[in-house]
């Protein structure tokens, strides 16, 4: 099997979809199969090495990853290049807004692997560039794949998808897993006093600005509530002059990348978590976040989240900014609430497992080795 994905979860900006990819890459590598992913290169990452089984080949970097990765098929087919020794029954093509056009050098053999569709996170790119990679992902992309079996992580991602022009009985939602928290951060004590927190990567489209506001508007009603981001990125500069700005320096903590430990800590300390990106897939740090009884506040427009939270249930689920700093404060002064959400929450963590997923994955693959496609919810 061939992985194509433009980071792995070695890179500074890796995330969410990354996890996704290599975790379940690992557990089929550990059933037998053999497992090369390719991606980019970063600063000190070797060209080739082996990941928890998976063979990683890196080349490229932000935009040319997917020039190298094709000429590097292409040498594949005549058993030359970096790839020359791969011989895939079946190739999962991670479409993260750009596809990497495998079914030209594979055919029906590609798998196109999607989180959501990108239309709101194009216009950070630039006018010329967003309208390129829109046209990209909504035209051409449905169009030469119409053939092709797509897998993705949720069911708005799948109406998005058939939204496109992806026939529906082509889309498959393999939903994300988990990997069980370390046992001694479920002993932890709650924080005594209000605590929030934001696990993201730190770019523009998850909207962090919006946890910021928020927290500065509960603070005046609230004054010890206090907000722990978890996770870098290259957006964490302009947060941290917002932070400023709002006057809220003292009640917000950047964290940066940690270890799972640390993560996992920081969790359990929690009240709520908040999540207020654009545009998600799934949203992996939602079901992260319950396993330690810690409900989910985001945006209903997000669309995976509508699948990850189940709004008034697991989490609460909000239609503006001026809702979020609402929602939150409710949240924080209503322990009963808050506790019932945060117990379903962690009774639902519990239905997720990466054996779980990669198992669906691979049944999926197994349908598209011998010519069959899935639909639905596997």
């Amino acid at each position: 099997m061939l992985l194509l994905c433009w980071r792995d979860t070695g890179h500074p900006q890796g995330g969410g979809s990354e996890t996704y990819l290599q975790r379940i890459g690992a557990l089929l590598a550990e059933s037998g199969i053999a497992v090369t992913l390719r991606t980019a290169r970063y600063a000190g990452a070797p060209r080739r090495e082996v990941v928890d089984g998976v063979e990683i080949s890196r080349g490229g970097g932000r935009h040319t990853v997917y020039i190298r990765a094709g000429l590097a098929m292409v040498a594949a087919r005549l058993r030359l290049g970096p790839l020359g020794r791969v011989r895939p029954d079946v190739v999962i093509d991670s479409q993260n807004g750009l596809p990497f056009l495998a079914r030209l050098a594979f055919g029906r053999r590609v798998v196109v692997l999607v989180h959501h569709c990108h239309r709101d996170q194009w216009p950070v790119a630039g006018r010329v560039l967003g309208r390129f990679g829109w046209f990209v992902e909504s035209r051409l992309s449905p169009r030469l794949h119409r053939s092709n079996q797509y897998v993705t992580v949720s069911l708005p991602s799948a109406r998005d998808l058939t939204c496109l022009g992806v026939d529906a009985t082509r889309v498959a939602v393999v939903r994300n897993g988990l990997d069980e928290a370390p046992p001694a951060t479920l002993l932890g004590e709650r924080s005594t006093s209000p605590r929030v927190v934001v696990l993201s990567r730190l770019v523009p489209h998850k909207q962090i600005e919006d946890a910021l506001e928020a927290i500065a508007v509960v603070r005046t009603r609230i004054p010890d509530a206090h907000l722990d981001v978890i996770g870098g990125g290259w957006w964490q500069d302009r947060l941290v002059q917002r932070t400023g700005q709002l006057g809220i320096s003292d009640a917000v903590t950047f964290h940066g990348h940690v270890d799972d430990a640390t993560k996992h800590a920081l969790l359990q300390r929690s009240w709520v978590h908040v999540l207020p990106s654009r545009k998600e897939g799934w949203g992996l740090a939602v079901i992260e976040a319950a396993q330690h009884g810690v409900p989910t506040l985001g945006y209903r427009s997000s669309g995976g989240l509508t699948d990850s939270v189940i709004d008034g249930v697991t989490g609460v689920l909000v239609d503006g900014r001026d809702e979020l700093s609402d929602s939150l404060e409710r949240l924080l002064t209503d322990r009963v609430l808050r506790e019932e959400l945060g117990a379903k929450a962690a009774a639902r963590s519990r239905e997720f497992s990466w054996a779980q997923s990669a198992a669906a994955m691979h049944s999926v693959l197994e349908s598209v080795h011998v010519g069959g496609r899935v639909s639905g919810v596997v």
